[in-house]
C-alpha cells in the first residue's frame, strides 16, 4: 500500500534515509577527537561497517553511489588522500552485494566471515593506496591492529544496525 498523506511520505522517506543516515553517524563517530595517544591509526572503520551491513542487509537504500560519497566525506574529514576511501568503500559495497545471496542464506557467522574478508581486502589495499601516494611505507603494524579491532568490534555495530533496521525498515 502506498502512503497517501504528506505526512506518510515524509515517514517513507525518512526511513529509507536511514542506512546512509546510519553510516554517516558511524563516520562521524569514527573521526572524534578522543584524547587517547595513538587511537586515531588503530580506530576501526565504522563506516565500512554500516556500508557492508547495508550492502548485504538493504542494497537498494545504500547503493554504490552512497557508498561512494561516504567514502569521499571521510577521506575529506580524515585528512586521507581524496578518493582512497571512496574507492574502499566501492569494493566493500561491491563485495557486500554481489555474495549477498549467500550470506542471506546463512546465518551471522558467514556474515561475520564475510566482513573479515571484505575488511582484510580493504585493510591491504587501503595501506598500499596511502605507502604508494605518500611515497614512503605507512606503518603497517597500525592497519593490522585496526583490521584486528574491527573484527573485534563488527559484530556489536552489526546488532545496532540490525535493532536500527528492525525498528524502522521492517515493513518494507
Amino acid at each position: 500500500m502506498r502512503p497517501t498523506g504528506l505526512t506518510q511520505r515524509l515517514d517513507l522517506a525518512a526511513r529509507h534515509v536511514l542506512p546512509v543516515a546510519f553510516t554517516l553517524l558511524l563516520l562521524l563517530i569514527s573521526l572524534l577527537p578522543l584524547k587517547l595517544p595513538g587511537l586515531a591509526s588503530i580506530m576501526p572503520p565504522l563506516a565500512m561497517m554500516g556500508v557492508f551491513y547495508w550492502g548485504v542487509y538493504r542494497p537498494d537504500l545504500l547503493n554504490g553511489l552512497s557508498a561512494f560519497a561516504i567514502g569521499v566525506v571521510y577521506d575529506l574529514l580524515s585528512g586521507l588522500p581524496l578518493g582512497v576511501s571512496a574507492l574502499i568503500m566501492l569494493l566493500v559495497h561491491g563485495f557486500a552485494q554481489t555474495r549477498r545471496r549467500s550470506f542471506l542464506s546463512h546465518g551471522f557467522l558467514v556474515v561475520w566471515t564475510g566482513y573479515t574478508l571484505a575488511s582484510a581486502g580493504a585493510t591491504l589495499v587501503a595501506w598500499l593506496l596511502v605507502s604508494i601516494l605518500a611515497s614512503s611505507a605507512t606503518d603497517a603494524n597500525s592497519a593490522f591492529i585496526q583490521f584486528l579491532i574491527s573484527i573485534l568490534v563488527f559484530p556489536l555495530v552489526a546488532r545496532l544496525m540490525g535493532l536500527a533496521h528492525q525498528a524502522f525498515l521492517k515493513e518494507d
